[in-house]
Formats: structure tokens, sequence, C-alpha cells
């Protein structure tokens, strides 16, 4: 815990007055955080699966024990300085948080933060134990670049500003080119510079803001394919009453229809294909900013001004529905542009007076003054749940005391990319406080996602987020002073603090939990305003809730930010490489805080490692089913379930909220326009929502057209004969009793010598009936599929999880549950002759190898997991009189992949640039998690 000492109460402690006394949170006196874990070395190689070249190695890395393999590639690759294979490389994570904490303490110490030297050896060890236990990550550019000897920039968000003149929009270009080669991203707004329906002065017509899009977006596609590590994120807003808002929100919309066209002639419009260059405007997310006073059109049918940017006369009346349909219909075509609504910001904005918000960042969570940045931070709220299923308010509110000192201190050293940024930033100092896992926090604590519980939950927690953040920037304006334009705009800050107090006390709560949350948030509100009214605040802004994309794998976090569980499953790295399915740790936690006894538990989280969901899972009660609703799946949360939860914590958001809502692909356009609307209605900042398979240009697979510069080779037309392969006379074989459901029955197995399975019998039913002679034409149909070539895991594929009669428990140990005789057989074959590896992709798993995974996920015995995938292995099977690769099954390698093998369809994602791995939905951008990458901001 922190607390500021005041004049009386620093004489009795022989401290300086108003400076800053710290006491431990996490930590003991006398033992550094270092001491207090594990370490251990490990090898860090990192490869290209889909053509098995490494994209990186460094051996012999330090890290302690608990950290994942993931998190272990991830930041040796991402934020380790210096370059690989010499002495000066990092090597430790010591290195690393030293690097970046000593730095934060020097400042803090250097700007008079501290009441004693040992208030900042409690601040160091503080913030160490925090960085080295996952409690917290700051984003990706302090690791990037703070005790290095590159420019000290810790600001990740960045918003710029462009008026009607020709040098002021060269000098975007050249701003937005200096911010993308740092790996950053920022938007803008282009609503100043006039129309293509306006004069300019020498008389003639004006090029209008979306032409010069145009160069923009070429630049910003120039500086990514020049060796940025992933795609440029910038956000281009335009305002509603812009006379050239249809043109603007029909850009995108456009250029997807030529996509198809280049397409469909024969061009190679894959992303990153060498044809998509001549595609403009795919740099940008676009935004258009709409007025309260077009919404109440849109409600009531009303026409709408669009007006001169030189005069501010109205120059067209348009109707405001059949513009709002553009809008939504744009959307709904290619999932831009997203929406603003511009009153509601600007009634949240504190600082009024020294400018209007008219933008945002690229991924739409930082909002405040044009040339200004915001630092981030965000909280892992998995490390504040106590095993008893209680949030630990007190302790999270003292992590953010700590937190939010920290990041104010960075703004003290921080460099910034141009002097405008860096002055605006220097004055008002925008933080960025959040978080991520509510998704995992909420399945744990046995709320749905789309509940009323779950959104009190994560209401109270928000709250208490941004109270005790402007308390703490209260406290920090009493020890260093308020920021510089306090002063000028102190009424509009103590409105907008008074209407977050306000909307907390709002907040109806539902269970234990939440109420004792929001208790806490309720108390540091008081204080936060009585503290304020009388030292002003530190902080013009405090909380964002961002992607968390690469510091969320950092932090080993099973969702980013706001997000709900893009599955049930995914993949899980192991030590000395390879990688296994899980069913993800916080299912059986949810299970058991729902009553379930650990039996039930074993048995539901084995149907979901079979069938990637809950549905009809042995023992579940279906009023349980929406606990375990994901982003994506069998059952999948709705889209007015994203937007009622981003209702529920906009309230207590300096800035808003990145996230896009995902719909289904036979959502329809007036549907896009009940999101857009409700959003308003519900007050949130802005809006985006993503169809599934609106975009035509699908990502494109390495090594396309590599020998012949980029250019696809003319097929060459191969006719295939299959060679059957006879098994011999004398050969191995198996014969396996069974029962299902009740129904008894035996399966036949014949190996060829040299391994491999090559023909099955199945006796099912009494000698001569229907039955029997279906199953003995089956048998026949797969053994001569067998000796054709057709992979014993093709078929397990398409007949494992058939459902019906018989069905049921079975005798068989490792397959407990079968949905049908097929569903057995086949999975049996499985765990008979498919190795480790092909049966992980297919979830597959003998008895043994599943207590293994529990027992390597929960630390409670050591296992050889080497011995795990020392299992059967075939051997070819066929030949052709043609070279020919044998036929696969769709393999996996992201959490991404997995559920497109669950849901038998392809994901609307990109791949990595860097790895080729399909990247994940995180907040309104992409994440790999193989190697850490975003599409914007982290």
């Amino acid at each position: 815990m922190t607390e500021t000492v005041g004049i009386q109460a620093a004489e009795r402690n022989g401290s300086p007055q108003g400076r800053l006394r710290m006491r431990r949170i996490y930590t003991t006196e006398g033992v550094h955080p270092y001491d207090e874990v594990t370490w251990e070395h490990r090898d860090v190689v990192m490869t290209n699966w889909r053509d098995g070249s490494v994209n990186f190695e460094q051996r012999g890395v330090e890290f302690p024990d608990f950290w994942s393999v993931n998190a272990t590639n991830i930041v040796t690759s991402k934020y380790f300085r210096g370059a690989v294979g010499t002495a000066v490389r990092e090597h430790s994570l010591r290195q690393l948080i030293d690097r970046v904490v000593k730095s934060y303490v020097a400042a803090g110490v250097e700007h008079k933060y501290f009441a004693t030297p040992g208030d900042a050896e409690i601040f160091e060890h503080e913030l160490t134990w925090m960085l080295l236990h996952q409690v917290f990550s700051f984003n990706s550019p302090v690791w990037f670049n703070v005790g290095t000897t590159s420019p000290q920039q810790v600001s990740a968000c960045f918003i710029l500003a462009v008026d009607d003149t020709m040098d002021s929009i060269l000098n975007w270009y050249k701003e937005e080119g200096l911010i993308f080669k740092g790996g950053s991203g920022a938007g803008l707004n282009l609503s100043r510079i006039r129309s293509s329906k306006e004069l300019l002065s020498s008389g003639g017509t004006a090029s209008g803001p979306v032409s010069f899009m145009r160069g923009a977006d070429a630049s910003a596609g120039t500086i990514k394919s020049g060796g940025a590590t992933r795609r440029a994120a910038k956000m281009v807003v335009l305002d509603v009453d812009h006379p050239d808002v249809e043109e603007f929100i029909e850009t995108k919309a456009r250029e997807e229809e030529k996509i198809r066209v280049l397409r469909d002639a024969g061009f190679d419009m894959d992303l990153g294909g060498s044809d998509i260059t001549s595609v403009q405007y795919q740099n940008a997310n676009n935004s258009v900013r709409v007025s309260d006073e077009f919404m109440r059109a849109v409600e009531t049918g009303g026409r709408f001004g669009l007006r001169s940017r030189t005069t501010g006369e109205v120059i067209e009346q348009v109707e405001a529905k059949d513009l709002f349909r553009k809008l939504a219909k744009a959307a709904w075509e290619c999932a831009d542009p997203g929406i603003q609504y511009d009153d509601t910001i600007n009634d949240w904005h504190t600082c009024p007076e020294s400018g209007r918000i008219t933008a945002s960042n690229p991924c739409s969570e930082y909002m405040h003054l044009d040339n200004s940045s915001c630092n981030l931070a965000s909280l892992n709220l998995l490390k504040f749940l106590g095993e008893d299923g209680r949030f630990d308010a007190e302790t999270f509110a003292k992590a953010v005391e700590v937190i939010i000192t920290a990041m104010d201190i960075s703004i003290c050293f921080a460099d910034f990319p141009t002097e405008p940024i860096a002055e605006t930033t220097r004055k008002f100092r925008q933080l960025g406080i959040g978080y991520a896992n509510l998704g995992a926090l909420l399945m744990a604590t046995g709320h749905a996602y789309d509940s009323e519980g779950g959104r009190a939950l994560a209401a109270s927690i928000t709250s208490l987020m941004t109270g005790t953040a402007y308390r703490r920037s209260a406290e920090l304006a009493g020890v260093v002073g308020p920021f510089e334009g306090y002063a000028r705009n102190a009424e509009s800050q103590q409105r907008v603090m008074r209407k977050h107090a306000a909307a907390n006390d709002l907040v109806r709560t539902y269970h234990a939990n939440d109420a004792a949350v929001q208790k806490v948030a309720t108390r540091e509100w008081q204080a936060a305003l009585a503290i304020g009214a009388r030292n002003g605040w530190r902080n013009a802004q405090a909380s964002v809730l961002a992607p968390t994309g690469t510091i969320g794998l950092m932090m080993d976090c099973d969702t980013t930010g706001i997000e709900p569980d893009l599955a049930l499953v995914k993949f899980k790295k192991l030590v000395g490489g390879g990688s296994m399915q899980i069913v993800n740790q916080t299912v059986p936690r949810a299970l058991k805080s729902l009553g379930y006894q650990d039996e039930q538990v074993e048995a539901i989280v084995e149907h979901i490692a079979e069938h990637g969901h809950v549905v009809d899972a042995p023992g579940l009660r279906r009023e349980h089913y929406e606990v375990f609703d994901c982003a994506m799946g069998e059952r999948s949360i709705a889209p007015t379930g994203h937007v009622r939860m981003m209702a529920a914590v906009q309230p207590f958001l300096s800035g808003a909220i990145s996230k896009t809502v995902n719909m289904p692909e036979a959502a329809t356009v007036e549907e896009v326009e009940e999101i857009y609307f409700q959003g308003w209605k519900l007050g949130l900042k802005a809006l985006a929502i993503y169809r599934d398979n609106c975009k035509v240009g699908q990502p494109l697979s390495a090594g396309k057209g590599a020998n012949n510069g980029g250019k696809a080779e003319p097929e060459k037309v191969v006719e295939y004969r299959p060679v059957r392969k006879r098994l011999p006379k004398k050969r191995p074989s198996q014969t396996v009793s069974f029962t299902v459901g009740g129904a008894e029955g035996y399966l036949h197995a014949g190996s060829y010598p040299d391994d491999g399975l090559g023909e099955i019998f199945v006796k099912l039913g009494k000698q001569g009936s229907t039955l029997a002679g279906v199953m003995d034409a089956f048998s026949m149909s797969i053994s001569v599929g067998l000796q054709y070539g057709i992979p014993l895991e093709f078929y397990v594929s398409k007949f494992q999880n058939l459902r019906f009669e018989p069905a049921g428990m079975t005798d068989d140990p490792d397959v407990r549950i079968a949905t049908s005789v097929l569903d057995y057989l086949f999975r049996r074959l499985a765990l008979d002759y498919l190795p480790y590896d092909k049966r992980a992709q297919l979830g597959i798993f003998t008895a043994d190898e599943r207590s293994a995974q529990v027992a390597a996920d929960y630390g409670s015995t050591e296992v050889d997991l080497e011995a795990l995938r020392t299992t059967i292995d075939t051997a070819p099977r066929a030949t052709t009189t043609e070279t020919k690769p044998e036929p696969k099954i769709t393999e996996a390698h992201s959490s991404t992949e997995l559920l497109e093998l669950h849901l038998g369809k392809a994901a609307d994602a990109p791949l990595c640039m860097t790895c080729g791995t399909k990247m994940r939905p995180a907040g309104s951008c992409y994440l790999c998690e193989g190697c850490g990458s975003t599409s914007g901001c982290s």
C-alpha cells in the first residue's frame, strides 16, 4: 500500500513534505523478489512451420520455472535487446526487468517522488515482483526502448492533426511515417480538409480528404513492406457532416469489389499477393464520427445537413436514414467503417478548454487531444482471484497505485516522435491503465460473459481500477503538482470525475463478489473526489481497455482485453518443442466454482477435449452452458452480448474500448444498423463490427510463387492413378471386444508387416441381420480404401463424433463415452494405429495421456512428455504411378486453426507475416500466438 504524506505526518515521520511513502504489498523486507523464485535455463528456437525455416534462436535463456514456453519465447524474441549471438545480448528475464524498473526508479528519485531512499527501494521491489509474477505488464514500447541507447519512447498510441493546407497534409505523411517506422500506430481526423465540392482560393476545385488518403495509404504500405514486423496500424476518421462522407464510407467497400473482379480475372489478390498492392485504402481502419443530431435524425427519419469546411454553412441536405444505411451496408460488406459517437466522447472530455477530441488511436481505445500520446499498462485480472473464488479488491487497488505511479514517472523521461506530441503529452500526462483476462475471470467465477452478473463484476472491477487510478493521480498532484493544463480545465475535470463516481453508484450488484468490489470502488471514488478537489489531478486521463496482444501472451493470459474466450480448447507449447491440444485451464476451475465434483469435472473436460464445446457434456446442467459460451464455436456469444459488456464498463474508462463485435455471416445490413444504433443508445464511445467471411482477400501461404517473381506457375495437368497395395497372406492382427451403450461387438484389425492398418472387420448384430450385413459392407469399403492409400486419420476425422444410437458409456478405459458405434471404432483405431502428434491434432488421447496433461497443467507431478509422444507411427502404405503427396488432414498450429478444425470452416484471420501462424482476434487487432506479432497496439 502507498500513501501521500501531509505536512504534519511528514514531520512526524521525518520525511520531506508531500513525498510518497511506500508500503509493501507482495514483497518481504530483506528478501529480493528474484530470490523467491526458482530459475531455469531454456533454449528458444522459433520456426516457421510452413517451410521449417528458423525465425529466431537463442539458447540458454533464464526464466522462472513457472513461466510458460510461449511467454518465454515471446519475451526472448521480442523484448531482449542486443544483437543475437553477442555478449551484449540480454539472456535473462532479470536483465530485462532490471533494465526497465531501474530506469523508472531513477527517474522517480530524480523528480522527487519518494520520501526516502527506502521508499524508492520498496517501489523497485514491488514493481519487480509484479512483473516477475505476471501481475501486469507495460506496453511493448517500454520493453523495446526503456533503458537502452534508443530514444526512450514509452507510448504505443498516437493521435495526429491535419489542417486544410498542403504543408499540413504533407507534414501528416511525414509524421505518420516516422511513427510507423518505430512500430507504432496513429489516428487522425481529416474533417478539417475542405471537400471535393468546395472551391480553392485560386478558384479551382479541392481534391477532398479521400484523395489525400491514397497518398497516406501508399506511404503506410511502403513502410510496412520495407521491413516492419507488422502491418502499419492507423485510424482515419471523418465527421458525418463532411460533404465527402459518402465517398469516405464507400472507399473500402468499392476496393473490396475491385478485389473480387481482379481475383475472378486471374490476378493474385491474396493478402500479400503480388497484385494486391493495386488495391487502395487497405492500411487503415476507417471510422465515421457521428453526432447526436445525426443519430436523432436517423431515429426520426429526418434530413441532415452536410457542412462546408470553410464557412460552416449547410451545402447539401441528405436523408439521415439513407446515409446511415450506406454506413451500415459498407460495414456489412467489408467491416469498414466503424463508428465513433462524437457527443458522447466529448461529454466525458476532461480538457475541452484545450480543444475537442476529434480522433482516436488505431485500435480506438485512446481518445484525447490532437498531437498527443498515451502509454499503456494492463493488469492480469486472474492474478487477483483467490482459490476461494473471491476477487481480491484490496490488493488490486494497491497494485493499481504502484502501476499508475510508475506510468506517470515514465512521462518524466520519455521521448516522443514529434515535438507537438511531446509538448501535449507532457502538458496533459495522459495514461492508459487497463486489464486483460476478463473473459477468463468471468468463466472461472461461474459467470456467463453475456449475463447481468458477469457485467456487474466487470463494471465493478473497471470502476475500482479507474477510481483508484484517479485517487492516486490526485495524490501525485499533491506531491509533484497537477498536470500543466489542469488549471484551465479544472471545472471540466471535476465534472467528469463526478460523472464516473455517479455511474459507480448506479452499478447493480448480484453476488457477494461484485458487491464487495463495488464497495471498495465507492470508497476509492469518494477519496478521489475529495483529494482531487484539494490537489487537482496529475493526469488528464487514466484508463483505457487496449487489445493487450503481445503483452497478454507475456502474462500468460487466456483472454485479451475485454474479450471472452476465443474457444474452450487451445494449443499449449511443450518444453523441447512441439505442442499439444488442451482444454483451457479456466474450464475446470469454473466447473468447481459451479459445484461439480472431480469425477464430473473430468468427464466434462474429456467431452470438451473431444468436441470443442459443452453441448451434451455428461452431467453438465443446461443452465450452465452459457458460462462456457465463447467468441466463436458451437455456442458463440450473440453480438448484442458483446455490446452490452462494452456498455457496462464504458462509464468507468477515461478513454474507450478496443473491441470488434463479431457477427455471423448470415447477419443482415439491418442487424448492423441495430448494433451501431444500440451502441449510441447505450453510451459507447466507439464501435466496429466484423461479419464472418465478408473479406475477399485471403492469407497468402508461404512459398507461393517463390521462384517466379511472385507470379503463379502455369498449372500442369497430371493424371494420378491409385495403386492398391494388398495385404500378404499372413499378417499381424488384433481383435478388440467392445460395448457401446449396451450393444456388444468385435473389431478385427489387420496390419501390413511393415506396420500400418490395412483392413478391418466389424461384427455387430446377429448373423444374417440387416445391421450385420451393412457393417460387413462398411468394413469392406474402409479396408479397400486403406489399401488404396487413404490415410487412417482421414477416416477418423470423418467418423469420430458421429451421433446415433447405440451411444453412451463403453467398457474401454481410453474411450469412456461414445456418441455412436462408429465414433468408438475410429477413436479406438486412432489410439492403436496413429502416432501421438496426429492424435493430438484430432483431440484423441489415452487415459494415461489425459492424466499426464492434467498433471502438467497443474504442476502436480513430473511428466515424461517425450514418452507420451513415442507411440505407434505408420509407414507409407501405398504407391502411385506418379509422385504425389499423401493426402493429409488439415493441421492446426494455433488456437484459431484448432477452432477451424472443430468448426469445419476457415476463420477470418490473417497469417502472421513473421512465422506463418494464423493469428487470432485481440480487440480490434490481430495477435500471433506463435511469435507475439500484432497488427496494432500492444
